[in-house]
């Protein structure tokens, strides 16, 4: 469960050329609708301003889970260091896989504003179907397969499904889009932008 979001902006900050790793699952939310959010000043690659490819499409089917009755789309990235999910139709999200207590992310806030205004650390970056992407507070399993981990996502394949896609890419990091409202993400532990970055269609 998300306990909380951060209202300051997100910063935004240089994804780093090299990807360690990716991870997302989600549970119920409960936020903050104040958080804002800015766009990102800078970024390597340029993110996706047009149609989102189809070309490296992921199969679905091979993420399913279904915890506490709800059908989630989990994976690991390639290193292990990221869980991630989708929750068709509500958010997608990525984790920390290898701590609770903080995200992982270079620019990333130290601290977010709780339900009962009490300083929090993010320990993930979520995006729903409208608005912004925001760093948020999850109680466990958060964003992670339980029991897991989750399957990992390859390199420049592309998980789409329930209005939401996500990827994995050397270059960039894991992106996350919402196809309803616009609004993803980009991070590597070196840094993050509030756009999503797709898989060229020539990537191998």
């Amino acid at each position: 469960m998300v306990q909380w979001a951060m209202r300051s902006p997100i910063r935004a900050g240089l994804v780093a050329a090299a990807l360690l790793s990716t991870g997302c699952s989600g549970p119920t939310v409960v936020t903050t609708e104040d958080a804002a959010q800015t766009t990102a000043t800078s970024a390597a690659p340029t993110p996706t301003t047009g149609r989102p490819s189809n070309v490296h499409l992921a199969n679905a089917f091979d993420f399913a889970a279904d915890t506490g009755g709800q059908t989630g789309y989990y994976f690991s990235s390639p290193s292990g260091r990221w869980a991630c999910a989708i929750l068709p139709r509500v958010r997608a999200g990525c984790q920390n896989a290898q701590s609770t207590s903080s995200i992982g992310i270079d620019g990333a806030p130290d601290e977010i504003s709780g339900p009962g205004g009490e300083s929090l650390a993010p320990n993930a970056i979520t995006i729903e179907r409208s608005g912004g992407p925001r760093f948020v507070r999850m109680t466990p399993p958060g964003f992670a397969l339980t029991p897991g981990p989750a399957a990992e996502l390859p390199f420049n394949r592309i998980l789409a499904v329930g209005g939401f896609r996500c990827n994995v890419q050397q270059a960039s990091g894991i992106s996350c889009l919402s196809e309803a409202g616009g609004g993803g993400f980009t991070f590597s532990a070196e840094g993050f932008t509030t756009a999503y970055t797709d898989v060229p269609p020539g990537a191998p």
